[in-house]
């Protein structure tokens, strides 16, 4: 399985380092391995997607370990319900691969595929994991077939429903993980004056069924250049004033909570 054409969308065919369609549309393969397959015209901005500096933070800060439990829950998941091989899943906003790595060994016979919008992210990743298929794409227009994916993941990252009904095979899976309502508490106590709860999940997802919802929470324990990495990888970064920076560098241990919901959503035939 490959990917499809992001502009025609017909198939693509690997002729040396170029994805090539019959349309005669052709997408060069980057040193690091990756494929951009995202074209201008379905820009937003020039570099969409994190930052260089929002990347390197992430980075740091999963290679601690702190988001370690959300990733074993996932692989927990995907291996309930999946082969170890010939089967392919797909992690919409891969991000630096952190997450998808863990997916590609869990199916270590199959195909892994990762896919952000972040240029700097994806060729982060294809240097480290060359075990997945990295792409640079819109999460909101999947280059891929009809059909073509046993599972998709999607950890915080946006998705129109009817592609993911497209891209998924009949009974195949979506995996989501967003946050639960306290999740991050201490961290936006320190930015805003309210804090308030996350809203409960109320998405729908036409063409697919809730079959399990999990609830996964833990204290998480970090030093200060752990929870200034962590503000660096959230929204709330453009919110907090310089002396929140500060604090935050200068502590020693900085409690914070997490709690995460996961859905587990089988597409219907």
């Amino acid at each position: 399985m490959s990917f499809s054409c992001p502009l025609c969308h017909q198939p693509l065919t690997q002729a040396n380092n170029s994805f090539v369609c019959p349309g005669r549309h052709q997408f060069d393969v980057a040193k690091e391995g990756y494929v951009n397959l995202m074209p201008v015209q379905h820009k937003r901005s020039r570099d969409p997607g994190d930052s260089a500096e929002m990347m390197q933070a992430r980075r740091a800060f999963l290679d601690a370990g702190h988001y370690q439990p959300l990733r074993d829950a996932i692989v927990n998941a995907l291996s309930e319900r999946l082969g170890t091989s010939h089967v392919s899943i797909l992690d919409i906003g891969c991000g630096e691969g952190y997450y998808t790595r863990a997916f590609a060994d869990a199916i270590a016979n199959g195909s892994t595929f990762g896919l952000d919008v972040s240029k700097v992210a994806i060729k982060a990743a294809a240097r480290r994991y060359p075990q997945v298929t990295f792409c640079v794409a819109s999460s909101h227009r999947l280059p891929f077939a009809d059909a073509s994916m046993d599972a998709i993941i999607r950890i915080y990252a946006p998705c129109k429903a009817q592609e993911l009904a497209r891209v998924v095979k009949p009974g195949g899976w979506v995996i989501t993980a967003t946050p639960g309502p306290r999740h991050l508490m201490e961290l936006k106590g320190l930015i805003y004056d309210e804090v308030r709860l996350h809203a409960p999940h109320t998405e729908q997802l036409d063409g697919f069924v809730l079959q399990q919802s999990i609830a996964l929470g833990y204290p998480m324990p970090l030093n200060g250049s752990e929870a200034v990495a962590l503000l660096q990888m959230t929204p709330f970064a453009w919110r907090a004033k310089p002396e929140v920076w500060e604090a935050l560098a200068e502590k020693s241990v900085f409690d914070c909570q997490t709690d995460f919901s996961i859905h587990i959503w089988q597409r219907v035939d």
